[in-house]
């Protein structure tokens, strides 16, 4: 089975209020396991970003201004996830923005014509009823390193969300077939031996332009 797991950051709560959504990121997972295969872009939401919305995600105004509009990535987009589950952390959220921007642009179809949805909020609810589900209160739960979330961020939060969902549903939460997560690790710790990385283990490196869009969103939370 090809699933993705999205995530988005916006412009402010509720596309209904005419709220925008300024990144989307995805990773793959098939069988079980995370490709390294991924989809991320900034957009350029044609309005300002709500003042609330910037203290949870830091992407400014300035930083978008250059970004491109929806429009001119929905096609690599829907290429990305034709085709797959799609799962995705509190999925009204998401669905809701992503139709809405569909529609902006007077696309054919809204998501569901291409893939399906499964939203972890709901089935953490059912699997820990009272308790919190936060995407935080998840990795503390299924003891998975989120330090590096000190702003949101789509393409971070749904690599975190790809291991809680794994770890919810069987507790497989490896990246890759040799290697160990935080979780993993906790468990294997009275062991005599342990799994650990090889050569052959795969190493997937940024791409120029992600590690040019990352120095320039780090250099605009700086100044």
């Amino acid at each position: 089975m090809r699933q993705i797991v999205l995530d988005t950051e916006t412009t402010g709560i509720g596309h209904e209020s005419g709220h925008r959504i300024i990144e989307i990121g995805c990773v793959e997972i098939i069988d079980r396991k995370l490709t390294g295969n991924h989809y991320h872009t900034y957009l350029n939401p044609q309005r300002l970003v709500d003042e609330g919305a910037f203290r949870v995600h830091g992407i400014s105004d300035a930083f978008l201004k250059d970004k491109p509009f929806f429009n001119d990535v929905a096609d690599d987009f829907i290429t990305f996830i034709n085709d797959s589950e799609l799962i995705i952390h509190n999925a009204a959220f998401d669905v809701g923005f992503i139709n809405a921007e569909l529609s902006r642009i007077k696309w054919p179809n809204q998501l569901k014509t291409y893939c399906t949805v499964f939203d972890t909020l709901l089935m953490a609810r059912k699997k820990h009823p009272g308790q919190r589900v936060s995407l935080d209160a998840l990795c503390k739960r299924y003891a998975i390193d989120n330090s590096n979330r000190q702003l949101h961020g789509a393409l971070l939060d749904a690599e975190i969300l790809a291991l809680v969902y794994l770890a919810m549903t069987g507790g497989q939460t490896n990246l890759f077939e040799n290697e160990l997560t935080p979780a993993e690790k906790n468990n294997s710790r009275n062991k005599t031996t342990q799994q650990a990385l090889t050569s052959s283990s795969p190493v997937i490196y940024a791409t120029p332009e992600e590690v040019f869009l990352h120095d320039e969103f780090v250099e605009f939370l700086l100044n």
